[in-house]
């Protein structure tokens, strides 16, 4: 193996297929910044994708449910070791996927004689002196991305080329209210689910929201809304929480 270096690429390479095809069916997560905080949703079957981890800290995954939970149990680890140690205020994202998950997943991915973390990772902080929202994607192979306008998690990237594209269309500045942040969020998840047309490309033809409120309705007939916020109006030092089912009802009403 590593007499041949070319064995070696390709091995790689062949890992990368792999990967992609075993995400490929995963449900998207959006995270999107509000009034009020920071808003992750998606749409599933049951199984949680939705986690707390830290003060004000939240995880979002897709992939195999088994390595997300290691995953995750890794990165709750770091923080509670990293709190107690420093200080609550040193438990960042910055430092827990530069320095904790990021070189993990790297690791994992490039030892091919070994097995590979099946899974995405998006992450959101909101910074209480400043109250800037930052969010950050982990792919199978280590790389992330960093960015403060909210954050899109696919299974594939042409998946998330679609749904950034919508969700682009539609950004607009102030941050939103909760209700319209949830009519955003839940539109671009829709995008997913829309069967690309052969041209779209050229034309840059994406559907429109009574398209995208039809078919997120009749999906939801045999699936959920899982929602989680980092809301910096609730008291504590502690942000997260999961929105109330007559909250998910006011904010879906008048429009699906």
């Amino acid at each position: 193996m590593f007499e041949e270096p070319y064995r070696w690429v390709e091995a790689i390479q062949n890992r990368r297929d792999y990967l992609e095809e075993q995400l490929s069916g995963g449900s998207p997560v959006v995270a999107l910044p509000y009034k009020e905080g920071i808003l992750f949703a998606t749409v599933g079957k049951g199984s949680a994708k939705l986690f707390e981890i830290y003060d004000l800290i939240a995880l979002g995954g897709i992939g195999h449910p088994a390595d997300l939970e290691k995953l995750r149990n890794v990165v709750l680890d770091i923080s509670h070791v990293e709190g107690f140690n420093r200080s609550p205020g040193d438990v960042t994202i910055r430092r827990l996927m530069k320095f904790g998950l990021a070189p993990m997943v790297k690791q994992a991915f490039e030892e091919v004689l070994h097995a590979p973390y099946i899974v995405k990772i998006l992450m959101a902080e909101i910074n209480t002196i400043t109250g800037k929202r930052l969010f950050f994607r982990l792919n199978y192979d280590g790389m992330f991305d960093e960015g403060d306008q909210g954050m899109i998690l696919a299974g594939t990237a042409e998946m998330t080329r679609r749904m950034e594209a919508y969700f682009q269309t539609i950004k607009k500045k102030p941050v939103p209210t909760f209700e319209k942040t949830l009519q955003v969020a839940l539109r671009t998840w829709t995008v997913s689910i829309v069967p690309p047309q052969a041209n779209e490309k050229e034309t840059g033809s994406l559907p429109d929201n009574d398209e995208l409120d039809r078919l997120l309705k009749k999906h939801l007939k045999d699936h959920q809304i899982e929602l989680a916020l980092l809301d910096q109006a609730q008291a504590g030092s502690a942000k997260y929480r999961i929105p109330s089912q007559e909250e998910i009802k006011t904010g879906l009403k008048g429009w699906l």
